[in-house]
């Protein structure tokens, strides 16, 4: 039995939401580095693992543009943080905070007879995961930027806030306007 960084065990954690359950692989990893295996494959990117999917979604920001190792540190102590506030299994919150941020409605351009209009659609399982996560790391980037918190406070605040459904989070924020714009295209 492998530990997510060593300390936290994924069997524990159950995904509620059925539309997520086959894309959030909560499959036990020694190291959450996949060397980018999946790329060349559809769909392969759900069997890797959601907490290598959230540290390669840290990476791919500003100062940590390719620095695996770097976003993997911020992950980890970030883990660390929720763990001392909430006295949850991290892992279980973040996919808590991945069921409520992920939108399922948004609105998509049609152009019919050199008229264009926004029609609302339902979101894909796959879309929604990744649309999540993007938030979640876009809005503890922004909370950190330009103050005296570090990005890993911010990762943690952002993925707690996310996790409980709390309005001050920008993940939240993202989805109920993307729902709401969706709604107003109907």
């Amino acid at each position: 039995m492998s530990l997510v960084f060593d300390k936290w065990d994924t069997k524990e954690v159950k995904v509620e939401d059925k539309g997520l359950a086959k894309y959030i692989s909560l499959a036990d990893v020694l190291v959450p580095h996949t060397m980018g295996r999946h790329v060349k494959r559809q769909f392969a990117k759900s069997k890797v693992s959601i907490i290598e999917r959230l540290i390669n979604k840290v990476m791919r920001t500003e100062k940590n543009t390719g620095k695996k190792n770097k976003a993997y540190k911020i992950v980890k102590r970030a883990f660390e943080i929720i763990n001392q506030q909430t006295k949850k299994n991290p892992i279980e919150v973040l996919v808590k905070a991945i069921e409520n941020t992920s939108p399922r409605e948004e609105t998509t351009r049609i152009k019919y007879g050199g008229i264009a209009y926004q029609v609302a659609v339902d979101v894909s399982p796959q879309r929604r995961l990744d649309l999540s996560l993007n938030f979640l790391t876009k809005g503890a980037m922004q909370a950190a930027f330009k103050t005296k918190k570090s990005i890993e406070e911010c990762l943690a605040q952002e993925i707690i806030l996310a996790s409980e459904y709390d309005t001050r989070s920008f993940a939240i924020q993202k989805k109920e306007e993307k729902e709401r714009i969706a709604r107003s295209a109907h």
